[in-house]
């Protein structure tokens, strides 16, 4: 599906409204604070938006027949729109975990799995419980409600995977104060129900999918298998620390992330199979369905549910019902998931997915016009993609993790390109652990040589070291400096090949 030229003649309300969506979501917390520094960052940072939207609307609204007024109109209705919107979401987030008796005395908590358990490194565990009660000294119990995070003992992790997602359980242990709010760290786990027919369905296929990469048809678990089981279904519960380090220090995480490369490789193997019976509209309704399985199956990651809904609206592009314009499928598709998963607005999964897609979409593309011409069209397009990326997303980089890793721009692609060719073979060999004859054996050789491929590569960018930074403020200003900067030459391009067109 190409969405990559724009229609000038479209309006494109989905910007304005995404913009005045996400002042509201991320400004509400100094909103509801009442604090008149608050309502100055949330005016100025307002006004950026309007500024931004008004102009970029403006840009795409036919000029001539529609009058100043009524652009106008519809810019601010879109931003008044996104802004209520914004402010719906965030007051949808849950907040922390209520519980019916003191914290301190909290002593069990029972509630429904919302995620797969992780295993941590140590034998441990991790998951979030949707709490329905509580119990404390002497048989007191209370009803609870919200989200908390449960530190699993060892020896409970085979039966929480073997139950999964929508199980009921109950966990004695103790609260904990952490980083991130209450923890529970449970001594003893206790089934109280199994999960839905559904639910278990999907975790039975997933222990069988995961199987097929962790033995070897019954023969010494390949090299390969944890990598995969990463790429293909997000599980990383037994990828090797070493090599886990390895990819956030070379700036290049994000390949580890289910999200649109990943959702692109495997959409991708699909459509080449069925795209030419079936045609491009069937194929993608058809396309489309697979997708919405594999999110069911892999888990409601944001930047894979992000990429989901991206397709679902281009497939409805495909069939005529909207324009084709990827950076108004991306502004949609934040209004959807924020609109149905609210609390996911929050999580740093979902922040770097979005900004650096949009970067991609904005700077990247700049850059990939400027740099065209004086570079191979392979390596503009991914270089480009990988410096927009890489500077929309430094300032929560410098927020959260106090360095900065541009080593990734280089290694990114790299890496990316490694790991798509990786996720097709690895695709292969779970279809030939199907089969009868031996291609298993020779797609196990090809894998285990790719994955030691991306351990090196991965291994000697990480060598690189990475820029300590010591406030966001300034990461942000060069961010903006930088954009600037890029539109300006681009400019400034634009203007020279003008003058050089006129005399061809």
């Amino acid at each position: 599906m190409d969405m990559s030229k724009p229609d000038k003649k479209l309006p494109m309300p989905s910007i304005s409204s995404a913009l005045g969506m996400a002042v509201a979501y991320y400004s509400y917390p100094w909103l509801v604070s009442f604090s008149p520094g608050s309502y100055l960052i949330l005016g100025l940072l307002f006004l950026l938006a309007v500024i931004i939207a008004f102009f970029r609307t403006l840009r795409h609204l036919p000029g001539g027949t529609t009058s100043t007024v009524r652009k106008i109109a519809i810019l601010a209705t879109a931003l008044a729109v996104g802004f209520s919107l914004g402010l719906a979401a965030r007051r949808a987030v849950s907040g922390p975990a209520e519980f019916g008796i003191p914290a301190e005395n909290v002593m069990a908590v029972g509630g429904v799995l919302r995620e797969d358990p992780r295993a941590l490194y140590g034998g441990s565990g991790l998951g979030v419980l949707e709490l329905a009660l509580c119990s404390g000294a002497e048989g007191l119990r209370a009803s609870a409600r919200g989200n908390l995070t449960v530190f699993f003992p060892a020896d409970s992790i085979p039966y929480l995977r073997e139950f999964g997602r929508g199980s009921e359980i109950y966990a004695d242990g103790r609260l904990s104060e952490g980083s991130l709010g209450l923890l529970f760290n449970a001594r003893s786990v206790h089934i109280v129900s199994p999960a839905s027919p559904l639910e278990t369905f999907r975790t039975g296929l997933r222990i069988n999918l995961l199987e097929r990469f962790q033995s070897r048809q019954g023969r010494v678990t390949p090299v390969w298998g944890a990598l995969a089981s990463a790429l293909l279904l997000g599980v990383r519960d037994d990828l090797n620390v070493e090599l886990a380090e390895g990819f956030r220090n070379a700036g290049c995480s994000y390949v580890l992330a289910l999200s649109g490369m990943h959702l692109a490789i495997i959409s991708g193997v699909l459509a080449f199979l069925i795209r030419r019976p079936l045609g491009i509209r069937w194929a993608s309704l058809v396309g489309a369905l697979f997708i919405v399985f594999y999110v069911f199956v892999a888990g409601s990651q944001p930047s894979l549910v992000r990429s989901a809904i991206m397709y679902l609206i281009g497939t409805v592009a495909v069939w005529g019902f909207l324009k084709r314009n990827v950076l108004s499928v991306l502004c949609m598709a934040f209004i959807i998931q924020l609109l149905f998963q609210s609390n996911t607005g929050t999580s740093l999964s979902f922040i770097f997915s979005y900004l650096a897609l949009f970067g991609i979409l904005t700077l990247g593309e700049r850059l990939r016009v400027l740099f065209r011409g004086r570079l191979p069209e392979i390596l503009n397009a991914s270089l480009s993609a990988s410096i927009g990326a890489f500077v929309f997303t430094a300032p929560v980089v410098a927020l959260y993790f106090d360095y900065l890793r541009p080593i990734g721009i280089v290694a990114g692609p790299i890496v990316a390109a490694l790991a798509s060719l990786f996720m097709v073979l690895a695709l292969a060999a779970l279809l030939a652990s199907f089969l009868p004859f031996p291609l298993w054996d020779l797609l196990d050789l090809i894998l285990t040589q790719l994955y030691r491929l991306i351990d090196f590569t991965i291994s000697l960018a990480g060598q690189v070291p990475g820029i300590p930074v010591s406030g966001t403020l300034w990461t942000l200003i060069f961010s903006v400096l930088f954009s600037l900067l890029v539109l300006f030459i681009h400019k400034q391009d634009q203007i020279y090949r003008n003058r050089i067109a006129a005399f061809n």
